[in-house]
């Protein structure tokens, strides 16, 4: 499904004030300080807390092989002016019916600036720019209405709640579906291009999204 570009770890993309580009074993530190928060990983499917120490280098290393294989796209949220600062981690993973699903998580530090919905965006137009795919998905507990307000702020549409297995909190959890089809991102792209501001962020923090796929991504 990821095209040959995105196979290569010098491949980045970049926002307005971020890099995103594939995990390095050098970011194995603030993997395990920022994803291990307990803030962070109650909002998500597969990170455990605390994050144990052993874990974090074959998280890498599993990352690297599915980005270099196509599997999947994971990608480290870094700051442009510090690229070797990572503060989260997003990616997209792809499913059975051919439609990718996209997770992501935060440090708890970098809450409340609009880096998710930066990220998710930027994701988002490079998946659908460089994939032949009808439609994006993702889903985020119901308890985490930031993770919510990113994925509706980048066009996705809520599609309804279910349960699902978030294997690190230990059983089923309720959480919402959304879907963001390709002629509404391309509405939106227009729509943002006529020169209208985008929406406000709220001022609660910015929590992950519950997540699914391999390799434990849990975001």
């Amino acid at each position: 499904m990821f095209p040959e570009l995105t196979r290569d770890d010098v491949f980045r993309l970049e926002t307005r004030r971020l890099w995103l580009r594939w995990p390095r074993m050098a970011d194995a530190n603030a993997i395990l300080r920022q994803a291990g928060e307990k803030a962070v990983a109650e909002m998500t499917a597969n990170i455990p807390h605390p994050y144990p120490p052993e874990a974090v280098d074959p998280f890498i290393f599993a990352t690297r092989k599915g980005n270099a294989l196509g599997e999947h796209l994971v990608l480290a949220i870094t700051p442009s002016a510090k690229p070797n600062d990572l503060i989260g981690i997003i990616g997209a993973h792809r499913q059975a019916s051919g439609v990718p699903f996209i997770g992501y998580w935060l440090g708890t530090s970098h809450w409340g600036k609009g880096y998710a919905t930066e990220a998710a965006q930027g994701l988002i137009d490079t998946l659908f720019s460089l994939v032949d795919i009808p439609a994006i998905d993702a889903d985020t507990r119901v308890i985490n209405p930031a993770s919510r307000r990113v994925l509706e702020k980048s066009g996705f549409r809520a599609e309804g709640s279910f349960l699902k297995s978030l294997p690190a909190r230990g059983g089923l959890f309720p959480c919402e579906q959304f879907r963001l089809d390709r002629s509404t991102w391309s509405a939106l792209k227009n729509w943002r291009a006529s020169g209208w501001a985008p929406l406000p962020e709220e001022p609660q923090m910015e929590a992950a999204s519950a997540g699914r796929g391999e390799p434990c991504l849990a975001c």
